[in-house]
């Protein structure tokens, strides 16, 4: 396929994940972190129930594999989509797109690490070490943590950490077995949507009222963040491979930074973007990329 069908997919992937962090701010205006959560995924598989009727696309039938969405469902979208809310209760969402661009790595440790599907090379070993590092000046970490609260800080990072799980275990027990992405991304959603709904009932609102940028907010992060990015995604991973569909993480922290900055007002450090060029310099040696670079060249 030629590069421009499937190149406004990446930018719009790109775009849409990098602002998902303003969105989150933007939500925080009248919802509570489970709020933002609830919304994201209902709004998200509401989104893909109508993609897949409109394909006539059918949900997975094996009650083993309901089971795993349901696992992917709490590390990708249920557990990771409260924390970053209420880490970005405290932190700029500039801060939380840079250390949300520690993922490959996370990815990259349990792949090698703990699920042991390949084996350690150095190359990984030293990205992961520099993702970090990374991270660690992101932070600020020579003058403690900043205006981050450690419990905001370790919420990013474990949610990081749960993404970091998610995808190695998709690829063991979801992948091969013949089913639609898109189909498998819906049942995924209502799964995490009604996980979370009693949560939502509990304590969704935060008692403000609703502003027209918030409800915008909270529309873009479930219909376009959890709804249409899945369907770019894999769109583009069609037509270009996955390799190119990966480089996206290079272009959502950029995003994030530029969208908190121009858009919210939140003030950077000099220390922000350079702790971000670390993470994301790990991320592409730990994915070996310097390595494929050399072997054109």
């Amino acid at each position: 396929m030629a590069r421009r069908s499937w190149l406004w997919s990446y930018l719009a992937l790109g775009v849409t994940w990098g602002c998902s962090f303003l969105f989150i701010k933007d939500a925080l205006g009248f919802l509570a972190p489970f709020g933002v959560a609830f919304f994201r995924c209902a709004l998200g598989a509401a989104t893909l129930l109508a993609l897949s009727l409109i394909r006539r696309e059918r949900l997975p039938r094996e009650p083993t594999v309901w089971g795993h969405l349901w696992v992917v469902g709490l590390t990708l979208n249920v557990v990771p989509g409260i924390l970053f809310a209420v880490a970005e209760t405290r932190v700029t969402s500039v801060v939380a797109g840079i250390v949300n661009a520690l993922t490959p790595l996370t990815t990259l440790f349990f792949i090698v690490v703990v699920f042991r599907d390949e084996p350690v090379h150095a190359h990984q070993a030293a990205g992961l070490g520099l993702g970090l590092g990374g991270v660690l000046v992101v932070l600020g970490v020579w003058h403690g943590l900043g205006a981050n609260p450690w419990w905001a800080v370790l919420a990013l990072v474990g949610a990081v950490v749960l993404y970091g799980v998610s995808f190695p275990y998709t690829r063991r027990h979801l992948l091969g077995r013949g089913l639609s992405p898109v189909s498998m991304a819906t049942a995924q959603l209502v799964l995490a949507t009604v996980t979370l709904a009693p949560l939502f009932a509990l304590h969704g609102f935060n008692g403000r009222a609703a502003s027209p940028h918030a409800l915008f907010g909270v529309v873009a992060l479930g219909t376009l963040g959890s709804g249409l990015a899945y369907v770019w995604n894999f769109s583009v991973q069609r037509a270009a491979g996955s390799a190119v569909a990966s480089t996206v993480t290079y272009l959502t922290p950029v995003v994030a930074v530029v969208a908190g900055v121009a858009v919210l007002g939140e003030p950077l450090a000099w220390y922000e973007p350079v702790g971000g060029a670390l993470v994301l310099l790990g991320a592409a040696l730990g994915q070996g990329r310097f390595g494929r670079y050399a072997l054109r060249s």
